[in-house]
């Protein structure tokens, strides 16, 4: 049976970074799939991480840079990009920011994520 959601719970951040989650641990008490739209302002980045699942980031506006392996992918608006489970990642953004949609299988979680600080 379909389920409707109603509106995505907002998730407080650091760095001045939006995240509306739609489907997941926090919106849906959901472990295995979430999807979240995310707005990072200009020149936003996180560290570096080594995630238990499998990201597809979907740019809706602007640019996203994903750091992996000694390369960086540039991916502009209307581009996507996987990345795999166990893989050493970072994100950033471009100098205009970027709204863009992340969904994580299994779902994201601060558990999961592995955050090098």
């Amino acid at each position: 049976m379909p389920h409707l959601l109603n509106a995505p719970v907002q998730i407080p951040v650091p760095g001045g970074k939006v995240i509306d989650e739609f489907v997941g641990g926090v919106a849906t008490q959901s472990s295995h799939i979430s999807v979240a739209k995310m707005i990072a302002p200009a020149g936003w980045e996180e560290p570096f991480q080594t995630p238990e699942f499998e990201e597809v980031t979907v740019v809706l506006r602007g640019t996203v840079l994903v750091e992996c392996e000694g390369e960086t992918f540039t991916v502009n608006a209307g581009q996507s990009i996987v990345t795999s489970k166990g893989e050493r990642v970072r994100y950033s953004v471009g100098s205009e920011g970027a709204e863009y949609v992340a969904i994580c299988t299994p779902a994201f979680s601060p558990e999961l994520v592995n955050r090098e600080e």
